[in-house]
């Protein structure tokens, strides 16, 4: 099973230990596109920091990220795992999870990233500040440049077993699974139930959207599951406790919609 997961807007603050050694992430099919991307972040970070500020999208409150990606070649790493912060993060509490678990974390967890690409949990990088959103000046919006790259690797990262795709539209927009990965990819959406005037009402609340896809996760991960294919993981996710709605592509070459339901937001 590999499961695609967003990145956090906020991170964790750059650890002690080696600068970023790019050759030791995994999937190295992304190398040049993360090379290309990288090499154009400093060098504007460096040059003009309002430019940058402009570029990334960031506040005046935030003007302290554009000085992190200054230094991304020499400030210190940790693994991503602990980089990525936020409310889904907090929820799949990687850290806590047992020895077992964790060693399913780091073989089937894949956090996609507008600067890496996408990385394994375990992979040691800096905090940084680049959403897939940022159109650079010179290599344009970061979600097509990694299109080609992505198309070409990862078929093989995704191998012949079930594809969880939780990732936003922002970074599903990166690499979309087509031919039989689609057919065994299940994108899940996260929708909140609840009674009005005595009719159903379903919407979708981003707080509750990301805490829920992390415990999921994590549900998986405790309980060993290796779901083969989507209708299996539906099966799977209901014997955890959780609601899940599942509609089968009507042609092939696509991936399963499911839908998991809550009630309250916690």
């Amino acid at each position: 099973m590999l499961v695609l997961l967003p990145p956090s807007e906020g991170k964790a603050a750059s650890g002690r230990g080696a600068p970023l050694k790019p050759e030791s992430l995994s999937l190295p099919g992304l190398a040049d596109a993360r090379a290309a991307i990288l090499d154009e972040l400093v060098e504007l970070c460096l040059a003009d920091e309002e430019k940058a500020r402009e570029v990334l999208g960031l506040s005046e409150g935030l003007r302290g990220e554009v000085a992190k990606n200054a230094a991304l070649r020499t400030a210190g790493t940790r693994p991503a795992g602990e980089i990525y912060t936020g409310v889904l993060y907090d929820a799949l509490g990687l850290a806590t999870l047992d020895a077992a678990a964790k060693r399913r974390a780091g073989q089937s967890l894949l956090v996609f990233s507008g600067l890496w690409g996408a990385v394994r949990v375990g992979d040691r990088i800096p905090s940084y500040r680049c959403s897939m959103g940022v159109k650079l000046p010179g290599l344009g919006a970061l979600n097509a440049h990694w299109r080609a790259p992505m198309a070409s690797v990862m078929p093989e990262a995704a191998g012949d077993g079930l594809v969880l795709d939780l990732r936003s539209s922002a970074y599903a927009a990166a690499w979309k699974p087509s031919g039989e990965v689609a057919e065994r990819t299940a994108s899940v959406r996260v929708l909140q139930s609840r009674m009005v005037d005595g009719v159903e009402k379903r919407s979708v609340v981003s707080h509750f959207n990301k805490a829920t896809k992390g415990r999921m996760v994590r549900d998986l991960l405790v309980a060993g599951a290796r779901p083969k294919g989507p209708a299996e993981l539906v099966e799977v996710l209901r014997d955890l406790g959780h609601v899940v709605e599942a509609k089968a592509p009507e042609r092939a070459g696509r991936p399963w919609a499911l839908d998991v339901v809550v009630t309250e937001i916690h």
